[in-house]
């Protein structure tokens, strides 16, 4: 395997890891935990799930920083409290950066997403985070908004963006991503407004919208880019029903080569449900020429009827701005 690669955060921010895991556990059937157990529970603030951040999951976080990975990204409480408890424990030998979401106030969770314009609700979920992550504070913070906050407040991204600064100046949060499920009318505000160092986008070979929208536009503004969902929640593996191991795991490392290839791709957020998995992702990322193989079991399932289908539900999204 190559030796990791970095992007700059911001105009003078840190390296972060072109590789970034995320902090989904997964349950015995490849679906997430938390979310697919007790869904309101999972999204609660405060509320944690037993049995998150054990032995098994420490040592994919080990293995993750032996890689070089220093990018972290967590969304529900469950993840973040983990996530602190395996940092503590494994002390990484370098400086580590933690990406999370203020719980509850991110897309459909709060109509219009009204809770984060408030600075001293925002503030204390930050302080809240920051506990429980046991870090002195969150290197980025995401927010993802949907297009009714836009809808019902044409202020909403200046009255954000002013929070948004606040919390820089006070030192509770480092940098700022722009994140949305409403398409790119979404994002390309959300980059106009100059509130954001980063994007988290979903990007993958049925939701390719952003290579000609959100992704350019990032980069004109300075704006790193974080593409996730390159399996698209293993939708990808289901619309390609009846193909083998072996071409599985081609289809796998074949759609994240796709993913990174792409130009103007920073880094991307990647999950692990073992060590084996872990290598596989990163190698994937590191050496982002597809084989023969490769190319072909992804022409094979672009070529499904399931696939298409997939595709056009995807791009309802980017046509609508509505998800």
């Amino acid at each position: 395997m190559n030796a990791m690669e970095f992007f700059t955060l911001g105009e003078h921010g840190p390296r972060v890891s072109r590789v970034v895991l995320g902090g989904h556990e997964y349950l015995a059937d490849g679906r997430s935990r938390g979310f697919n157990e007790d869904f309101a529970r999972s999204v609660t603030p405060g509320a944690i799930v037993e049995g998150f951040g054990g032995p098994k999951r420490l040592r994919i976080v080990e293995a993750a920083l032996e890689l070089g990975i220093n990018c972290f990204d967590v969304t529900i409480d469950s993840e973040k409290d983990a996530l602190g408890r395996n940092l503590k424990e494994l002390a990484p030998p370098f400086d580590v950066f933690v990406q999370t979401r203020p719980e509850g106030m991110v897309y459909s969770y709060d109509p219009a997403n009204r809770k984060m314009l408030d600075l001293a609700l925002l503030r204390d979920e930050v302080l809240r985070i920051i506990k429980l992550l046991r870090r002195d504070r969150i290197d980025i913070l995401n927010f993802g908004i949907l297009q009714d906050a836009l809808d019902s407040d044409a202020a909403f991204l200046d009255r954000l963006g002013a929070n948004i600064a606040a919390l820089k100046q006070e030192g509770l949060i480092g940098y700022a991503a722009a994140d949305s499920f409403s398409g790119p009318r979404i994002y390309a505000a959300m980059i106009a407004s100059g509130a954001f160092d980063s994007i988290n986008i979903n990007y993958n070979i049925a939701e390719d919208w952003p290579r000609d929208t959100a992704i350019p536009a990032a980069k004109a503004a300075d704006c790193a880019v974080l593409v996730r969902e390159a399996l698209i929640k293993g939708e990808l593996f289901r619309v390609a029903r009846g193909l083998n191991a072996a071409a599985t795991g081609n289809l796998a490392r074949g759609a994240i080569k796709w993913a990174v290839a792409t130009e103007g791709v920073d880094g991307i957020i990647l999950g692990a449900a073992s060590l084996q998995q872990l290598h596989e992702n990163a190698d994937a990322v590191l050496n982002p020429a597809a084989t023969e193989d490769e190319q072909a079991i992804l022409a094979q399932t672009m070529g499904l009827r399931a696939f298409q289908d997939l595709q056009n539900d995807k791009n309802r999204v980017a046509d609508g701005g509505r998800k």
